[in-house]
């Protein structure tokens, strides 16, 4: 089974983990005793994954605070912008942005809503979408000239306009402001040296620590074709699945693929998933995320098990698999791609030499 629906979450998803604004205010909730009751309902919705009922409530709560619960305006956006209500994620931003009594304060607010308009040009491939993202970006840029996530998300607005000298001087910008080593960092690089990638179905950019210690980015494995698999030692599902992932992982052991298992197990279930990895003989990459919670799995948004993503040597999303399906053929097409990419420099040396 494919989803496309996850191509609408990564513009969103590439700027989650970039650097915010500084020493931003606690969020204020509700006051009045009606909307605190249907806020606390929308975080119960939350909990049990119920997000459009949770929308509702979140909408609800702010009506009854006259407008003025700036809690209930992020729940609203964070949903709309995963729900796809992009007009109830845009009203919330603006009214955020009307409500804004401070220069930090307006820089996040056009933030928020420059992401909103992001995403949804993503969603829609709309031109309107993006422009009107990149005006946001460049007000949040004018009440913090230091707020790097902004140049990091106004450089995919400019790309996806095809405007691309303009969107790498934005990511230079953030490379600029973000010396530290970093996976947005690394990921900006890439876009600096090749815009168009910043227009592709791009996955998430994501470090993680296996289970023997090392730290693998997905910008470092850039040039091998990668598998992800979510799974766990509970579902059984993933069990039944797992002779066919050790098969593939024979299969492409000497092809440019990594594979990288994450495992929804609990901190409680540690032990029980390392004596598990190694009773069965599974010998490529393993990390665990912690459950549907966890970093990775909110980054891809996982929601069922198993789960498994395919990117390519450039690092975008080819194929999203939800059940033990047959992805052999498409990671042969992938593996073949990327080795004629390894092989390119080569040739055109041998072409330079004569």
């Amino acid at each position: 089974m494919k989803r496309f629906a996850f191509g609408i979450a990564l513009f969103a998803a590439a700027v989650s983990g970039v650097a915010q604004t500084p020493s931003s205010p606690a969020i204020a909730g509700p006051t009045d005793a009606k909307a605190q009751k249907s806020y606390a309902e929308g975080q119960q919705w939350l909990k049990q994954h119920y997000d459009q009922s949770a929308l509702d409530s979140f909408r609800k709560a702010d009506k009854q605070d006259g407008g003025h619960c700036a809690a209930c305006r992020k729940e609203i956006i964070e949903l709309g912008k995963k729900t796809g209500d992009f007009k109830a994620a845009d009203a919330a931003a603006q009214e955020a942005i009307q409500q804004a009594a401070t220069p930090p304060a307006m820089a996040e607010a056009h933030m928020d809503r420059g992401i909103v308009l992001l995403r949804e040009g993503g969603a829609k491939n709309n031109a309107d979408a993006f422009a009107g993202a990149d005006q946001e970006f460049k007000k949040a840029l004018e009440s913090n000239p230091k707020y790097s996530a902004a140049y990091y998300a106004d450089g995919l607005a400019l790309a996806n306009l095809k405007q691309d000298d303009a969107a790498k001087a934005q990511f230079q910008q953030f490379v600029q402001l973000e010396p530290k080593a970093q996976v947005e960092r690394a990921r900006a690089t890439r876009y600096i040296e090749r815009p168009e990638l910043a227009r592709a179905r791009m996955a998430p950019a994501f470090a993680v620590t296996t289970m023997d210690g090392r730290r693998v980015s997905l910008d470092d494995l850039a040039g091998k074709v990668v598998l992800i698999d979510f799974w766990a030692t509970w579902c059984g599902p993933c069990r039944e699945a797992l002779p066919h992932m050790r098969r593939i992982a024979q299969k492409f052991s000497s092809e440019p693929l990594v594979i990288l298992s994450v495992s929804l197990d609990s901190d409680e279930n540690d032990q029980k998933w390392r004596k598990f990895v190694a009773d069965n003989q599974m010998t490529w990459l393993q990390t665990r995320d912690g459950g549907f919670t966890g970093s990775m799995s909110r980054l891809f948004a996982v929601n069922a098990i198993p789960h498994t993503f395919t990117i390519d040597a450039d690092g975008v999303l080819q194929d999203e698999h939800i059940g033990d399906g047959s992805i052999e053929g498409k990671l042969k097409k992938l593996c073949d791609e990327a080795r004629r990419q390894q092989e390119a420099p080569s040739r055109q040396q041998i072409a330079a030499a004569q």
